[in-house]
């Protein structure tokens, strides 16, 4: 679901921070932005809601952590309810993505990528929330494309 000329913003939600992605205005690809250190749940939503202005945001990606079986858990619990807060809050569209692994990629291509255990910390979160909505768009890009030419 992406709405030409608005952007996607995703969310991987984590106890003290939150991981943030923007999708180019197209849908095609995703861009870490800076990680949101959380103060407390109606700070984190004035921050999210003011970086949905600032990029134009029409759709929030939450990362749904899932269990390896594929069940929710309390974690994913807690993702819809802070998704249902900041759909409230912010008046846009949220959808949920499965982000079972997406840590632990985004670990691994930093430690191959030779970074320390500081940096490490501070980008985990950051690529995981690009992993998550590069996974989703090309998710759609293949379902849209995959659809052109029916009726």
């Amino acid at each position: 679901m992406h709405v030409a000329g608005h952007r996607i913003l995703a969310l991987d939600l984590g106890q003290r921070r939150i991981g943030l992605a923007v999708s180019d205005p197209l849908g095609w690809s995703a861009q870490g932005l800076p990680t949101l250190q959380r103060r407390n749940r109606g700070a984190d939503l004035a921050a999210l809601a003011e970086l949905g202005r600032c990029h134009q945001a029409g759709l929030w990606l939450v990362g749904l952590p899932r269990r390896l079986s594929g069940v929710e858990g309390p974690e994913a619990a807690r993702a819809r309810a802070f998704g249902d807060d900041l759909a409230r809050h912010t008046r846009l569209p949220v959808a949920y993505w499965d982000e079972r692994l997406t840590s632990v990629e985004a670990g691994r291509v930093l430690r191959s990528a030779g970074s320390s255990r500081r940096q490490l910390r501070q980008a985990v979160d950051r690529l995981s929330a690009v992993l998550i909505l590069q996974s989703y768009l090309d998710r759609t890009a293949v379902a849209h494309t995959s659809n052109q030419g029916e009726p």
